[in-house]
Order: structure tokens, then sequence, then C-alpha cells
């Protein structure tokens, strides 16, 4: 008897022991991504990415186009006509000794070819040389458009990074968990084996294991949803296995205490740079009432005979002769209806309305950067709540552990530690997710969304 006693205590020693292995537990790394890498590949990979880039190259033709305004204007033009049928006029008599009489007379010839070159050259057109700075305006659209659009990236993945980091760390937890009570499982078995422990606590003991084994394949799902998720915002194959960077999160309170400047978020940038295109077109409008100057010249081969005058010279009856000219063209709008002053009005009102959208992006953007700090400083103090509450519940386990061993705890008691010290790490491992979405919208609130690029 008094050797089944001092067995039952050496198998409750294990028991105690198997659950401590808890807080050692790991998982091998494979290949590992960090949030830089994966920033990375998704401001390579993402069609938005590439579509804001495209936007930019296409800003450099249209300043191309609207600098070609301003450039000479030359054409060339050959024409050849054959004229089967020479029309017939008739004259009067008289010129040819023959008074009272008409004499039917043909005019032309079988052939006509006109070889011309064209010159024409802007010397004031304030359309165009409004043109021209709207289109380098335009360039600086886009440009700053893509910073709008890489932010975004960066914000979905980084979101999408650290929701696959806390699945992770709650299925680490809750593998250790499902591991340590597996082992107490298989000692409590030997005890009813042996006689030395009741079938009910064998029973507790596989409940317990059924309950983690189902939350644990629920957390494997959530991670590879997470784990899709992210693959889909860095823009690479659904199928390409990823695993993250091994790195401890630490709260950054810091970020609570710098100063935001509104003006410098891309999204009043954007606002801007669209009014100033604004004021643009309503300059081209107010161009079309001012006078456009320019210079034209023209320059002339012409050929006639009765024969393909490109192969026939004067003994064959073709005549060739040159001509040119030079002209100013000036052109005074004098009266348009009314037309140009309201298209002038309506583009002013595009400006006053575009005036209200700024007004109102700033209240909104003002807005979310004093959430943003209330809520950092909200998820800052659930964060140290939930730390201190992994302290307590990883004692309350130790305690519970130790008194197991001296018969002053059941087990049942320390199966409610263990599932309060697992619950306590996935609560810290929520309240980090928390934190780090707050942190992220901080960061965007003050427009330093490309730090996260930086290690």
């Amino acid at each position: 008897m008094k050797r089944k006693r001092i067995t039952a205590k050496k198998l409750k020693i294990g028991i105690a022991a198997a659950f401590m292995i808890f807080s050692f537990s790991s998982v091998s790394a494979q290949q590992q991504v960090s949030l830089q890498e994966a920033i990375k590949q998704a401001l390579q990979n993402k069609a938005e990415a590439k579509k804001a880039a495209l936007q930019i190259k296409k800003a450099e033709y249209k300043i191309d186009e609207a600098r070609a305004g301003a450039l000479p204007q030359i054409s060339a033009s050959i024409s050849n006509t054959f004229n089967p049928i020479l029309q017939e006029s008739v004259l009067p008599g008289e010129i040819l000794g023959m008074p009272g009489q008409m004499i039917p007379v043909t005019f032309g010839t079988k052939w006509q070819s006109v070889n011309s070159v064209s010159l024409y050259q802007n010397i004031f057109d304030q359309r165009v040389f409004t043109g021209l700075k709207a289109a380098k305006s335009t360039r600086e659209f886009y440009i700053l458009n893509a910073q709008l659009t890489n932010e975004q990236i960066i914000e979905n993945v980084a979101t999408a990074y650290y929701q696959v980091f806390v699945q992770e760390e709650n299925l680490k937890t809750v593998e250790a968990s499902y591991s340590n009570t597996e082992k107490v499982r298989n000692v409590i078995k030997s005890l009813v084996d042996n006689g030395l422990a009741k079938s009910i606590d064998l029973d507790r003991t596989n409940v317990q294991l059924t309950n983690i084994g189902s939350n644990k394949q629920t957390l494997i799902n959530s991670v590879e949803v997470s784990k899709n998720a992210l693959k889909f915002y860095m823009g690479i194959p659904i199928e390409t296995p990823i695993e993250l960077e091994e790195k401890t999160i630490e709260p950054n309170p810091q970020l609570l205490e710098q100063n935001v400047s509104l003006d410098q978020r891309s999204e009043v940038k954007v606002l801007n740079k669209q009014r100033e295109l604004l004021v643009y077109n309503k300059k081209a409008t107010e161009a079309y009432l001012y006078p456009t100057v320019g210079l034209t010249a023209n320059y002339g081969w012409q050929g006639l005979g009765n024969k393909f005058p490109y192969f026939s010279g004067a003994s064959q009856g073709t005549n060739w002769s040159d001509y040119s000219s030079i002209g100013l063209a000036i052109k005074i709008p004098i009266f348009m209806g009314g037309q140009t002053k309201a298209q002038i009005q309506q583009a002013d009102i595009d400006i006053q309305d575009l005036d209200q959208d700024i007004a109102n992006t700033k209240l909104t953007l003002s807005l979310d950067h004093r959430n943003a700090i209330s809520n950092m400083e909200n998820t800052l103090i659930n964060l140290e709540s939930m730390k201190d509450n992994v302290g307590l519940a990883e004692r309350v386990q130790k305690n519970t552990q130790s008194n197991y061993q001296y018969g002053l705890a059941t087990l049942t008691e320390v199966l409610d530690s263990e599932n309060a010290l697992t619950q306590a790490k996935q609560n810290y491992a929520n309240a980090l997710l928390e934190y780090k979405q707050a942190e992220i919208k901080l960061i965007k609130a003050k427009g330093e969304l490309n730090t996260l690029q930086n290690p």
C-alpha cells in the first residue's frame, strides 16, 4: 500500500512536470518573411502600384503632347490630277477677229501635279502655354496619387501581416497546451490502468483535450485564411508557402508624442494638386477669349502638261513652276454667344466644389488622428493589463501544480489553471493585434506609412 502511495505521488509530480513544459514549447521556423519584405513584394507586384506607375508614364507623354503645340507644325502634300475630259468655255469672237460669234475654247491640261510643304508656328496662343503647365501639373498629380496608392497598399499589407502574426501566436499557445494536456492524459491513463486514479479524471482530461483540439483546428484554418489574405495583398500566388519572421513586438508609446501636419497627408496633397489642375482648366477656357497669332509659310512646285508630269519636261509640253507664300495669321474672338463665359463659370464652380472637399477631408483626417490617438492609448492600457494577467495566470498555474503535488489541489483545478493561462495568453495576443492595428492607424493619421518599409 505504501508503495502505491509513493507511485501515485511520483505520477502526480510527472503530471505537474508535463504542464511546466508548456512554458518552454516552441515550433520550428521555415522560410521567413519580414514586414518590410512583404511590403516590398506588394509594391512590386500589386496591380494598383503598377497601374499608378503607368499613369505617371502616361503623364510624361501628355507633356510631350502639350509641348508639341508650341513647336513648328510642318506638313507636306502631293496631289496628282488627271483630267480625261477638259472643261470647255466660250470666248467672244471679237477677241479673235470674228465678231458676232462665240468660239468654244478648252482650258487646262490633261495632267496637274501640285507638291507643297506648309509650316505653321504658334507665336501666341494662351491655350498652348496653359496646356503645357497643366500637363506638368498632371504628372505631379499622378506621382502624388501613386504615393497615396502605395500607402494604401502598405496599410493593407501591414494589417494583414499582424493578423497572421497574432493568429500564429494563438496557434502556438494552443498547440503547446494540447501537447502538455496530451502528456497529462497519458499519465492519468497510466494511473487509471494501475488503479491509482478514477476514470472520471481521465474522462475530464479527454474532454479537455478534445476541446483544445477543436480550438487548435479552428486556429489552423484561421492562420491559413489570414496567410492567403496576406499573399493577396503582397501580390504573390496564393499557393506560395510563406512563414513570418520570428520577432517580438514591442509597444511604441513615443508615437503619441509626435505632432502631425494635415497638409503633409497624401490625401490632402492629391486634392490640392487636383485643385491646381482645375485652375489650369479654368485658365485654358479663358484662353479662348485671347487672340491667337501664328506664322504661316508655304512652298509649292507645280507641273502642268498633257503627259504624266514626273516623267516629262518642257520639251514634251510639261511646264514646271514653283511658288511660295509667307503670312501672319491673327484670330481675334469678338462674339462667342456667351458660351466661353458659361464654361468659365462652370470651371469656377468646380474649383469651389473641390474646396469644400478639401475642407471636409482635412476635418475627417483631423478626426481620424484624434481617434487614432485615443484608440492607441486605450490599447496600450489594455495590452499592459493583459500582460499582467498572463503573469498572474502563470503564478496561479505554478502554485496549483505545486499544490497538486502535495494533494492540496484537485486535477480539475490544475486543468482550470491551465485553461486560464491559455486564455490569458490568447487575450494578450489579441490585445497585441488591437494595439498594432491602432498603431498602423496612428502612423497613417500622421502621414508616415512609408516608414513601415524601414527595418
